[in-house]
């Protein structure tokens, strides 16, 4: 299983997405790896689970991806949660949210999405293996965020 280093919380944590997506979420704290060190949510129009999946997507593709060297980036990166748990009060109120998370390496991912489109249709392309291929080259991993709303 792979093991991705945790982001650091050097800098503001909205400020790093802002860099690297161009998008202002209305977040202040730190990368949520734990009750400690959560990401607070700090308003919005938007509901909670949608911010927070969007929180989710960006820490796993900065994780896997954007803070990797090339050979060892992933790509395909998908992020489902699994379950949450609503722990505290309305005045303390925190998310627990497990994630799985879906990726490929990169460079295996480009390699299939070739093959693919180089041979579907043809008679001697076999779809099953192919996607059994995929599936098997494909890393899944759980991950926790912790939230605070305020």
């Amino acid at each position: 299983m792979s093991v991705f280093d945790e982001l650091s919380n050097d800098e503001p944590v909205h400020e790093v997405i802002k860099s690297a997506f161009d998008t202002d979420l209305p977040i202040d704290g730190a990368w949520g790896y734990t009750k400690e060190a959560l990401t607070i949510i700090t308003s919005s129009d938007t509901p909670y689970a949608q911010i927070e999946h969007m929180f989710a997507s960006m820490r796993a593709y900065l994780e896997m991806n954007m803070t990797l060297n090339e050979a060892s980036r992933y790509g395909s990166i998908n992020v489902n949660e699994l379950f949450r748990e609503e722990i505290g009060t309305e005045a303390n109120k925190y998310h627990k949210v497990t994630y799985e998370i879906t990726a490929m390496k990169e460079s295996r991912y480009t390699t299939f999405i070739k093959e693919y489109k180089e041979n579907y249709g043809k008679k001697d392309f076999d779809l099953t293996t192919h996607f059994q291929k995929r599936k098997e080259a494909t890393l899944r991993r759980e991950v926790t965020h912790w939230f605070e709303l305020s």
